[in-house]
């Protein structure tokens, strides 16, 4: 308990706090930052196919879904005794159980990311709800289907918190630091100095890359690795070039792109 909050309900609705101040730093960026944006503002108002007004339903659908879902987890989970001895759980075991979290979620959110991509009933029906946004950006990033928000996202955090045995109070750093990742993953800006970009291969490039046409059957994995899109041959490079205009675009290597 922090302030007279559980760690249950912290571990609930700090992520989805985040996840809209994240965002609207990102979008405050946005603003200043045309020499750092991956689309131009002009297209991302012309080529998305959904308004600004639907992502942000669709996103609070999506996370209300997860909270009560999140809630009744931590509720059916919930053990005072074994929270105390997972509250006590050593930096390196909280590391550990991190480590567990981030594989399971990016094994389950590629499987399930690749299988909507190429069952055509799902994608048409589905997925392709999430594509609507050609020029990603940072509130978008959970935009989804509510069936697709609740396969992928809800169960997949699910099973990485049950699979890693990490305490509610380790959830609400571990699902905070996702969702941050995710919104950055989206937000459209290569901003210098910005550590996502220099950790992780899977970044706001690499994501960009699978938003347009010709990476739409590459670059699956997400949020932190890339590792089974090396595996399985959906890795697609590219190279970070200067637009005339300002900014950068995420361009394919020529050799993926004729593949």
């Amino acid at each position: 308990m922090i302030l007279g909050i559980s760690d249950e309900m912290l571990g609930t609705f700090v992520p989805i706090i985040i996840y809209w101040v994240y965002s609207g730093i990102y979008v405050v960026l946005g603003l200043f930052s045309e020499d750092y944006r991956l689309h131009t503002k002009e297209d991302e108002d012309e080529k998305n196919l959904v308004s600004k007004g639907a992502v942000v339903k669709g996103v609070v659908l999506q996370q209300l879904v997860q909270a009560v879902v999140a809630t009744l987890l931590f509720a059916v989970t919930g053990s005072d005794t074994q929270s105390d001895l997972n509250q006590n759980a050593s930096l390196l075991a909280v590391a550990r159980q991190f480590g567990t979290a981030m594989l399971v979620m990016d094994t389950w959110q590629y499987f399930m990311h690749r299988y909507m991509h190429h069952n055509k009933f799902l994608y048409k029906h589905i997925h392709s709800q999430h594509h609507r946004l050609i020029v990603p950006y940072s509130f978008g990033a959970l935009y989804n289907h509510p069936l697709e928000g609740l396969l992928l996202d809800t169960i997949g955090g699910a099973l990485s918190f049950l699979l890693s045995g990490m305490s509610p109070r380790a959830s609400i750093f571990f699902f905070s630091f996702a969702t941050i990742k995710t919104v950055d993953d989206h937000c459209g800006l290569w901003l210098p100095g910005n550590l996502f970009h220099v950790i992780f291969k899977n970044n706001t490039a690499y994501h960009d890359v699978h938003h347009q046409l010709y990476g739409n059957k590459y670059n699956y994995s997400q949020p932190f690795f890339v590792m089974w899109d090396r595996i399985l041959g959906t890795y697609m490079p590219y190279t970070l070039e200067k637009r005339a205009d300002g900014g950068f675009e995420a361009r394919p290597c020529k050799d993926s792109k004729d593949d």
